[in-house]
């Protein structure tokens, strides 16, 4: 009895010593943290700090003050790095790009570019639509559009031939490292990190594979793909680019174009069964431009200029990108201290600005929560009314350089679907949406294709013919 007093007694004791031993931590940790930010003060500016305790990241009193202040204020934190005056910020994103490779991404998605990978572009999403229409059962759309972005990405983008086994294989293994990139990294057994080096380390066995194929093959190319222009552009600076530094450039644009651009392409398509009249308007505008006739897309219709002439498409794919933007929001790094309501932010402190946010509590758009691609039409100024209150590609000098890129491709997207499928919902109801790593349906939206022959009409499958046949 008298041990168990004593174990009682000693458990006690060692809780009581945690407890204490947590809360001077913890104390102290403010207190460094509080140290450190009043350190960083800009003494050059007589405004204070933001008001508060500092508290602790993401809980503490200034962290909400500054929320707050910058859902008022979102156009100060996205000015250009061009601004002058000593009050207004200059925001750069942390880390970048190096100097010469700016210029070659501008170049990768230039105009002359876009035009040469469009007849690719759509290939692709042709053969894609057509797979997906000759399934017998309904398909998971978020799953699918990643396959379809990840294929673009490698055949268009990078001029990869990889066989379609290999290339499914590299899929599988790409969304792998994609599960893990954001994973903790403490490296061990078993741990997430750990699967997402393997899985890097599988993905560019198989890509520089594929690039040493490339370099040694060029004959059969009627167009200058990204990768073509990174070693050229690398030349050029007279900097002849490693295997290693190809890899890494060649995942780089994997990466720019696989997830947001799935996330909006699924959003497109909810969007689409959720509001036939906005398809059927489409359909009205590729009829009145020429482009679709009969059922069908007229050949060499699809040029770019004819689809950037296209109004209503480019209003509903604002609108898309408006409503269900796929990322949250994005960094920047305060190079030059500047006044936020009394406060000073000063040279160092990283900001946050939210697209999200600023879409839906930007003053200019009525009933933000309603799917109205019209609210860009030409009789409305709700895009206009304001430099930055529509932002899904980010703002200033770092807005996002593939944005053409992306929305080329959900343009493409668009006129397949509006012109030769018929699609319809195979669940009751439209399924959640989680915002969380970027927007998409909670059950990846289940939706079942029908291919549609020259008049409109629905192609029957094989043994659906035959059985019609025999009745």
């Amino acid at each position: 009895m008298l041990f168990a007093s004593f174990d009682l007694v000693s458990a006690l004791a060692t809780l009581a010593a945690c407890l204490v031993s947590l809360t001077l931590l913890l104390a102290v940790s403010q207190q460094l943290w509080q140290l450190r930010w009043a350190a960083t003060r800009d003494k050059t500016c007589k405004l204070p700090i933001p008001k508060g305790s500092m508290g602790f990241p993401l809980i503490g009193e200034t962290f909400h003050w500054l929320l707050q202040t910058a859902r008022k204020h979102l156009k100060l934190v996205l000015l250009p790095s061009a601004a002058s005056s000593p009050g207004e910020l200059v925001a750069g994103a942390a880390g970048g790009l190096d100097t010469w490779r700016s210029p070659v991404f501008s170049k990768i998605f230039s105009h002359e570019a876009l035009e040469s990978y469009l007849p690719k572009i759509q290939l692709v999403i042709k053969d894609t639509l057509r797979a997906w229409s000759s399934n017998p059962e309904s398909i998971n759309v978020y799953h699918e559009t990643q396959k379809l972005t990840f294929r673009m990405a490698i055949r268009v983008l990078l001029g990869f031939r990889i066989p379609d086994e290999e290339l499914n294989r590299l899929f599988e293994v790409y969304q792998q490292f994609v599960e893990n990139v954001f994973s903790l990294p403490v490296d061990l057994p078993f741990s997430g990190y750990r699967r997402g080096i393997r899985a890097r380390e599988t993905l560019q066995k198989g890509l520089e594979k594929a690039i040493q194929e490339k370099l040694q093959n060029t004959q059969g190319k009627d167009y200058a793909d990204a990768l073509d222009i990174l070693i050229e552009s690398g030349k050029e600076h007279g900097k002849e680019l490693t295997m290693q530094e190809l890899k890494d450039g060649t995942l780089e644009l994997i990466f720019a174009a696989y997830a947001t651009t799935a996330s909006a392409s699924t959003s497109l398509i909810m969007q689409l069964l959720k509001h036939p009249r906005v398809l059927e308007k489409l359909r009205e505008e590729l009829r009145s431009k020429g482009i679709l006739h009969n059922g069908c897309i007229c050949e060499g219709s699809l040029r770019l200029d004819n689809i950037n002439s296209l109004y209503y498409l480019d209003c509903v794919i604002k609108e898309v990108l408006r409503l269900f933007t796929p990322i949250s929001g994005g960094y920047r790094t305060v190079l030059q201290t500047f006044e936020l309501d009394g406060f000073q932010i000063p040279k160092g402190w990283s900001v946050m600005y939210s697209i999200r946010d600023t879409h839906d509590t930007a003053p200019v758009f009525k009933d933000v929560d309603v799917f109205d691609p019209d609210r860009f039409g030409q009789g409305r100024t709700e895009d206009k009314d304001g430099r930055f209150h529509y932002l899904p590609f980010g703002g200033g000098v770092r807005t996002c350089l593939g944005k053409h890129l992306a929305k080329l491709f959900l343009k493409a997207l668009a006129i397949e679907l509006a012109s030769t499928s018929r699609f319809e919902l195979a669940t009751r109801t439209f399924p959640k949406v989680t915002l969380v790593p970027v927007v998409h349906p909670v059950d990846g939206l289940k939706v079942k294709f029908f291919g549609l022959d020259s008049n409109q009409n629905e192609i029957l499958t094989e043994t659906d013919a035959m059985l019609g046949a025999t009745v």
